[in-house]
């Protein structure tokens, strides 16, 4: 994949930035937006920027930086999961923790926000404590975010404790959305103020990019991905009367903006700090697009993606029929259709080939691989496999230049799997998923040379786009996950039955 985002310009002119955000402050407290880590909608839709870049900023930073993760009470309490891992908040902050750690970044503590004596939060909040995790709760503030008055006084943020921090840059981050990161910071810096600190406050959001126009793909691939929050690109309309600049910003910023704005000067005591979101921002984005071109397209198949997740996510009641139509209506006004992704009219035109072959209607699927010198990789189902095992095998194979009539699995090895599934387990689907076919593979990796070639190169996977033509079953997904290939599905269940795994 051509790069249009050079990541080395990015890590050195975004620490700079932060680093001088902090002159003239005893202690800066950094909101961090979006995904800490594994943030894989930029690595989409910037080629070139590493999925834990802001990890690598850190490091950047040195010992000059702490970090605080803020987790609702809420979404411990009704057992949230992370979108593209599927894994919950609970376990999301368990991870970061390790993650954090094992690269020497210090993790201050874990607040739990809006508690409210959930059990499921306050067992976690047990667990931490018991493992050596300083944990803080914060109750729900009364009147907030709208009266001040009570929000800046002891009932307000002095009635939620101060967690104390040593280090000049605070770093606020949560597993997502709607953690509390915001009112955790502002809370820091109305104690700070009381103790005699000089404290600020910055946003570090990485989409949207503020000085990218407002219907740039890439600021149009972020409305895709937070369609389902309702959040919208809207023109920084403070930024432009305080300084006839043109910036943009997204909706809850702008609406919340003026309250932020009324607290920090309340606190501080200083009515020039902020003139508008994009001032309390510093997002180096822009600088390091190197090719706008490549960008773009990019984010143009990041919409078509999300919005063919959110088809398959409609027909299945995962996803709202408000947030459907708004991906609609963003494929529309960019004009794109699902076939602009390269994978999905091969896999359409494949499946249609496949079932005329077998003289069959339904009960056929199929899945396409892209490849990164863009050839294309077919599979199809069959009672030996699934159709996303298949092609999974058949990239590997190509990849390691083994002829297509030679068997990398032989009978000695699949009839036991086969056998086991169809007997003591009395199965009723026994053909082979994504993740038993990479299994005997490995095994047959053991004696068969060119089994093992095949296994080499299944790293070469990771970014590959991919499409189904039907849903995949949850173990697939899982295995397509885990190997970096960003896979699609037309909305097309492969059987009639109801329970299907």
């Amino acid at each position: 994949m051509k790069q249009g985002f050079d990541h080395q310009i990015y890590i050195e002119r975004q620490s700079k930035y932060i680093l001088e955000r902090v002159k003239g402050w005893d202690k800066l407290y950094l909101e961090f937006g979006g995904k800490l880590m594994y943030d894989l909608h930029a690595k989409r839709c910037l080629p070139g920027y590493r999925e834990n870049a802001k990890l690598e900023l850190l490091q950047s930073l040195g010992d000059q930086a702490e970090i605080l993760i803020c987790v609702y009470a809420g979404d411990i309490q009704h057992n949230k999961r992370r979108g593209d891992f599927g894994t919950t908040y609970e376990a999301e902050v368990l991870k970061l923790i390790d993650d954090l750690r094992s690269l020497g970044l210090t993790v201050n503590s874990v607040v739990i926000t809006r508690y409210e004596g959930q059990r499921a939060a306050q067992v976690f909040a047990n667990k931490l404590e018991s493992r050596g995790i300083t944990t803080y709760t914060h109750a729900p503030i009364p009147g907030y975010p709208s009266e001040v008055d009570t929000i800046v006084s002891d009932q307000g943020y002095g009635a939620n404790p101060y967690i104390r921090t040593e280090k000049p840059i605070v770093v606020v981050t949560a597993p997502g959305p709607g953690s509390g990161k915001l009112a955790t910071c502002l809370g820091q810096l109305y104690h700070e103020h009381r103790l005699g600190n000089r404290a600020g406050y910055a946003k570090f959001e990485t989409f949207p990019v503020w000085n990218v126009p407002l219907k740039h793909p890439l600021n149009v691939a972020y409305e895709a991905a937070t369609a389902d929050l309702k959040d919208f690109n809207i023109i920084d309309s403070f930024h432009l009367e305080a300084y006839g600049v043109t910036t943009v910003n997204y909706n809850r910023d702008m609406e919340m903006f003026p309250v932020v704005r009324r607290i920090i000067q309340r606190i501080t005591g200083d009515d020039s700090v902020y003139r508008s979101p994009t001032d309390m921002g510093v997002n180096q984005i822009a600088a390091a697009i190197v090719d706008d071109e490549v960008v773009q397209e990019a984010s143009r198949q990041e919409i078509i993606r999300r919005y063919l997740k959110a088809a398959a996510g409609y027909r299945q009641g995962a996803v709202d029929i408000e947030t459907f139509h708004r991906l609609q209506m963003l494929m529309e006004t960019m004009n794109l259709r699902t076939e602009d992704r390269a994978v999905v009219a091969p896999v359409r035109e494949y499946l249609e080939k496949a079932k005329a072959r077998l003289g069959k209607k339904e009960g056929v699927a199929a899945v396409a691989i892209q490849l990164d010198d863009g050839t294309i990789i077919t599979g199809r189902n069959s009672k030996l496999m699934s159709a996303a095992a298949a092609a999974i095998l058949n990239a590997a194979k190509h990849l390691a230049k083994v002829p297509d009539e030679m068997l990398l699995l032989p009978p000695i090895i699949i009839q036991p799997i086969l056998n086991l599934k169809s007997g003591p387990l009395k199965m009723k689907n026994c053909h082979l998923g994504a993740e038993e076919i990479l299994m005997a593979l490995s095994i047959s990796a053991v004696t068969n040379p060119a089994a093992q070639a095949a296994l080499e190169r299944l790293g070469e996977l990771d970014g590959c786009q991919a499409h189904s033509t039907a849903y995949l079953t949850r173990s697939d997904e899982k295995i397509c996950s885990k190997l970096g290939i960003d896979i699609t599905c037309d909305p097309e269940h492969l059987s009639e039955s109801l329970f299907y795994v």
